[in-house]
């Protein structure tokens, strides 16, 4: 009995996390109650700010934040700074001191500092402006708010914000006695609370503000509507930069309420630019939501609220705010369409940008055409992924490089590095779907170059962003070349991604980061022996899990779930038992409760997908068919949504996994039905994985089809299926090149090897054999032991297989001897405690080695020792485990028995190989293996007849 691997492509593999676009989003359109979101750069207090050298303005705050920590020197120099900006600014030192203060208590970027720093002074000095216009016409009162004015100038805001709120107590009091001039000082009242919602913004406390501005509404009277329309602006604004800065969902839904009242207040009929600004902002807010929930119907609102904007904001009337509205609503739409199977969605949003580019023409705002050229080219490429071919990948990186031509390093070198980012992922997408190296090279260097502008300094989380789209791109290049220096260096760039991607700073990015670190060990493990770098990676995913929550982004937390289901079933794969594959399955279906076929259609796919490989790895350790069964079914189930008009080349992929489940179910059956069935889903895979199209999975399906083939072949009489799997690697062999991707030509050259070799048992002379020894020495050119010690160690086995087998039509044993050698090198990576069953074969097929030997040799040395080895074989192929690896070393035992019982005569070895192989025909038996079990039962008759000789 002959134990040999092949080598089939499960694709299968977790969703990686793709690299992530920076989209450029307008949504700061001027409307009432001043929501404006972004900050006004042509502001007094802007131009002032941006003219002081704020180089080291992170280290200012960190002294600032804690004193006692800096030296002296570092104090004087950050008293120095402040002095500076308090002079330029007219302000008391203590508020400017004070300003620092709450950048630092705010934890704010160092690459929002000076945003933030001018926000807060903005505020402050409006703050200023509307308590000196605040007259409460009570001498009482204004003697409050005068002292709250003169404590806000000296920085204390503390001492301010107690004034203003005995003023509206103040006020509530007088209200309550004088009702008559109760509307006026409700007003008044509300007046003050108002200031402290001001107070609290130039600290950066959102939803207290929020909370103020709420308040101030509820004390005003009836009758002061406008007030109120304005607060609600206000109070809108604040949840939503909350929510927005935050990660507040909480907050971004009390958004949403306020906004939806306000459309009430501001009816179409009375106020129709008012009544489009607030559904733009609502679209905006719930455009913001929708991305961090399941499912699509925020996005599906947002939507509903641009197209209502764009009934009155037309481009007749309002041409640039009418472009702004089309940017956001094809962000929304972008968003959708990667929720959704098809390309509509998608399409719309293409169709959406490029009317904004319409009237953000280049000549008129050029960097707004810019923006919008980046944005259509982050859709193109969610398109190109989607589709057949290359082509709107190769027009998404024309778009961005058009944006480039505005969006110059020298004008605005961030959004010029942003672009060279999203560029990269155009180029990345480009280089996984052609052969060779060279785009994924090209996206590569479009990170290094975002970097040049995105450093750590500067803006460190888009520079950890940049860092971690790199990581994407040298996975990318890792999986296609030998060895493991670009899968270090992706895993080196996500960990420094994680140096500012902090969980305390960024949770949802830092959990993706250990997410795409995950991945990358991921696939370090499947290079090398041992287990620890898969449990590093399993352990990130786990870690990913902490933050990416299910009540808080329940698709990510279904993506890392799924990453962690991948890491699992390969550390299943090394192992003996099932436990790891069963957690495996069971973390694939935790994915399906959130990717669920109505929802997220495609991503249901991609999980049902996944959980087939699980369960095809786990019924090729367990006897009978049913996991198998569930696999191809869990396949088929994928193939609902994975059409192939829909997604071609996902559609071929799955076509692809199927075929290997049906090609595992075949080898288990009697007759052919199933291997032809897995022929026929290889040959639709290559219908959409054409060579001219995606040359490298085309190669992947040929090489799966030969092994159908073979399989077949060693069924039926004649070699015409066996000469069109040699065939079919060779065509492989064509685009899976040596220098292209040398670990797939390694891996096709040891298949085509297992297929000459099956050849070679068929036809007379030895050339078959000796083509397919020379296979697989060469697929140890790049199968090195250094490189990937475990491949190496399958080639070695299967090289010891073809020497064996030519070693059996050889006079002398100099072949065999060279097959032992062969598996014994096998043995020396294939340790027990590294891949338990692996080594188990190993040793099942050194014992078949050992066995020709010690025919060939005088005495039962080598027999014994091929007994012992097959014994050692079984202490990890247990029958719970492994049943039918059990049963076909407990059948090889019984051959090595009854050859030693022969040899010398005696009936209690024979007697002990007839309840050996006893045993492995109940096991055929109970699994229904029709094909070993007649074999068994023959060769049981055949010694039951030769014992009986013996003991007469």
């Amino acid at each position: 009995m002959i134990g040999f691997r092949l080598m089939g492509l499960i694709l299968a593999a977790a969703l990686t996390s793709a690299p992530m676009p920076l989209i450029a989003q307008q949504t700061g359109i001027e409307a009432p109650g001043g929501l404006a979101i972004g900050t006004n750069n042509n502001s007094p207090i802007s131009l002032t700010i941006n003219k002081i050298d704020l180089t080291n303005l992170a280290e200012f705050v960190a002294i600032f934040s804690e004193r006692e920590k800096a030296t002296q020197a570092q104090r004087d120099e950050a008293l120095r700074k402040r002095d500076e900006i308090a002079t330029n600014l007219k302000l008391a030192h203590e508020a400017v001191e004070g300003f620092l203060r709450t950048l630092g208590e705010k934890k704010v970027p160092p690459e929002q500092l000076t945003a933030k720093l001018i926000e807060i002074a903005s505020q402050f000095e409006a703050t200023r402006q509307r308590l000196s216009a605040f007259d409460p016409g009570d001498t009482a009162t204004k003697a409050l708010v005068d002292e709250a004015r003169a404590a806000l100038d000296r920085g204390d805001r503390d001492a301010s914000d107690a004034l203003l709120q005995r003023a509206e107590t103040a006020e509530l009091n007088a209200a309550a006695q004088a009702q008559a001039a109760a509307g006026a000082r409700q007003l008044r009242a509300a007046k003050a609370r108002e200031g402290r919602g001001d107070i609290a913004l130039t600290r950066l406390r959102y939803r207290e503000a929020a909370d103020h501005f709420g308040a101030a509404i509820s004390i005003l009277p009836g009758n002061a509507l406008e007030e109120k329309r304005r607060l609600a602006w206000r109070q809108a604004k604040t949840l939503y930069d909350q929510g927005d800065q935050y990660g507040d969902n909480a907050a971004l839904i009390a958004s949403i309420e306020v906004r939806k009242r306000l459309l009430t207040e501001y009816p179409r009929d009375r106020a129709p630019f008012d009544w489009a600004a607030t559904q733009h902002n609502l679209g905006s807010t719930l455009s913001k939501l929708g991305t961090r929930e399941s499912g699509t119907a925020r996005l599906e609102d947002a939507v509903a609220a641009f197209h209502l904007a764009l009934t009155e904001w037309t481009r007749d009337r309002v041409p640039l705010q009418w472009a702004t509205t089309q940017n956001n609503l094809g962000n929304a739409l972008w968003k959708l369409g990667e929720r959704e199977s098809g390309m509509a969605r998608l399409e719309d949003a293409v169709a959406a940008y490029r009317l904004a580019l319409t009237e953000w023409t280049r000549d008129r705002v050029p960097l707004d055409w810019a923006m919008a050229e980046n944005n259509l080219g982050n859709a193109l490429v969610t398109l190109g992924e989607r589709g057949r071919g290359t082509a709107r990948l190769e027009e998404a990186a024309a778009a961005f490089r058009l944006a480039l031509t505005e969006w110059t390093r020298d004008r605005v070198p961030l959004q010029w590095a942003t672009t060279q980012n999203n560029l990269g992922n155009a180029l990345l997408r480009l280089g996984e779907r052609e052969s060779g190296t060279a785009r994924l090279e090209d996206a590569v260097a479009a990170y290094r170059l975002a970097l040049t502008e995105l450093t750590r300094d500067r803006v460190p989380l888009q520079w950890a962003n940049a860092e971690n789209n790199l990581g994407n791109a040298l996975v990318a290049l890792g999986e296609r070349e030998g060895g493991t220096a670009r899968l270090e260096d992706a895993a080196a760039a996500y960990r420094l991604a994680l140096t500012e991607r902090t969980r305390d700073r960024v949770p949802l990015d830092w959990a993706m980061a250990q997410n795409n670190l995950g991945n990358a060990l991921r696939t370090l493990g499947q290079r090398e022996s041992g287990t620890a770098r898969l449990e590093e990676a399993a352990a990130a995913f786990r870690l990913a899990l902490t933050e990416w929550t299910r009540d808080r982004v329940p698709l990510n937390w279904a993506t890392a779930q799924t990453n962690l289901g991948s890491a699992l079933l390969t550390l299943g794969q090394r192992e003996s038992g099932t436990a790891r594959l069963e957690e495996a399955a069971a973390a694939f279906r935790l994915a399906l409760t959130e990717r669920t076929r109505d929802r997220v259609p495609l991503d249901w796919a991609t999980a049902q997908t996944n959980l087939g490989s699980a369960l095809l790895t786990l019924g090729q350790r367990e006897n009978g068919t049913a996991r198998l069964e569930e696999a191809a079914a869990t396949y088929r189930l994928a193939l609902t949504e994975r059409t192939r008009d829909r997604v071609p080349l996902d559609w071929a992929g799955t076509q692809n996994n199927l075929g290997v489940a049906l090609r595992a179910l075949g080898e288990r059956e009697n007759g052919t039905a199933r291997l032809e069935e897995a022929a026929a889903a290889y040959r639709l895979a290559l219908t959409e994985w054409t060579r001219d199209r995606v040359p490298l999975n085309w190669a992947a399906a040929q090489t799966n089809l030969g092994s159908a083939l073979l399989t077949l072949g060693q069924r039926e009489n004649g070699t015409a299926r066996l000469d069109a799997a040699v065939a079919a690697h060779r065509l492989a062999l064509t685009e899976r090149t040596r220098d292209r991707v040398p670990l797939d030509w390694a891996g096709t050259q040891n298949n085509l090897g297992v297929a000459q070799r099956a050849l070679g048992e068929r036809e007379n002379g030895t050339a078959r054999l000796e083509d397919a020894i020379a296979a697989h020495r060469l697929a140890l050119t790049e199968r090195t032991r250094d490189r990937v010690p475990l491949s190496w160690a399958a080639t070695q086995t299967n090289l010891g297989d073809a020497l064996r087998t030519l070693g059996e039509r050889e006079n002398g044993t100099a072949r065999l001897e060279e097959a032992v050698a062969a598996h014994r090198l096998a043995l020396t990576e294939m340790t027990r405690d590294r891949v338990p069953l692996d080594w188990a074969e190993t040793q099942n097929n050194l014992g078949n080695t050992l066995r020709p030997l010690g025919e060939r040799e005088s005495g039962t040395a080598r027999l014994e020792e091929a007994v012992a080895v097959y014994r050692l074989a079984l202490t990890e192929r247990t029958r719970d485990r492994v049943p039918l690896d059990w049963a076909l070393s407990r059948h090889d035992l019984g051959n090595a028995l009854a050859v030693i019982a022969e040899r010398t005569g005696n009936p209690a070895r024979m007697r002990e190989a007839i309840v050996s192989l006893r045993d492995a025909a109940r096991v055929y038996r109970e699994g229904g293996n029709s094909y070993w079990l007649p074999i068994a039962e023959a060769r049981i008759v055949e010694l039951e007849a030769r014992l009986a000789g013996m003991e007469k």
